[in-house]
C-alpha cells in the first residue's frame, strides 16, 4: 500500500519561539527596549514573554536551562536566527534605526529580491534577522515560476532615511 505525502496547510504559522538567555534583564533590554516588543507576561527572574500587537507571546524568554551560560561556540548545532518580520518597509527602518541608537553592531543586510533583511546578534549571541517582505507580485521568478531569490547588497543609508 503506498501512503501519498501531503503537503503541510497552506494556513500553518511558526506561532512563537523560545530563546535560553543568561540574563532575562540584559535580554529584556534587547527585545523590549531596542527592538520594541511588549511585555505580555513574567515569571519572576526565570522568564518572560514579549509579543507585538497584543498576541499572547511572539518570543519567550527563559534562563531554566541557561541562568549565567554562554553562548554556544561556532561549529556546533543549533539556532541560525530568529527571524522578526515587519510589515512596512518604513517599520523596518524605524527598528534599524532604534538597533543603530542602541550601538548595537550588524553583522550584514541583504536584498534577497523578494525580502530586504538586516542581521545582528541578540546579547546572548542569538542570531536575529530584521526584514520585511516585498508585496508577492514583486518577487522574482524563473521562467517555470519558482522563485528567483539572490543575495544582494542592501543600502542600510538609503533604508534608514526612508
Amino acid at each position: 500500500m503506498t501512503t501519498e505525502k501531503k503537503p503541510i496547510d497552506p494556513g500553518t504559522r511558526i506561532g512563537h519561539v523560545h530563546l535560553k538567555v543568561a540574563d532575562l534583564e540584559r535580554a529584556l533590554g534587547f527585545y523590549r527596549d531596542v527592538l520594541g516588543f511588549e511585555l505580555t507576561q513574567r515569571y519572576g527572574s526565570q522568564a518572560a514573554f514579549v509579543s507585538a500587537g497584543g498576541y499572547h507571546h511572539h518570543i519567550g524568554l527563559n534562563t531554566w536551562e541557561s541562568r549565567g551560560g554562554s553562548p554556544p561556540p561556532r561549529g556546533t548545532t543549533g539556532l541560525y536566527h530568529v527571524a522578526i518580520l515587519y510589515p512596512t518597509r518604513a517599520a523596518l527602518a524605524d527598528a534599524l534605526r532604534r538597533v543603530v541608537a542602541a550601538g548595537i553592531e550588524i553583522e550584514g543586510a541583504s536584498d534577497h529580491g523578494v525580502s530586504e533583511a538586516i542581521y545582528l546578534r541578540d546579547p546572548d549571541g542569538n542570531g536575529i534577522e530584521l526584514y520585511r517582505d516585498r508585496p508577492e507580485a514583486e518577487w522574482p521568478r524563473q521562467p517555470d515560476g519558482s522563485l528567483d531569490m539572490t543575495t544582494g547588497r542592501l543600502d542600510l543609508g538609503e533604508l534608514i532615511s526612508a
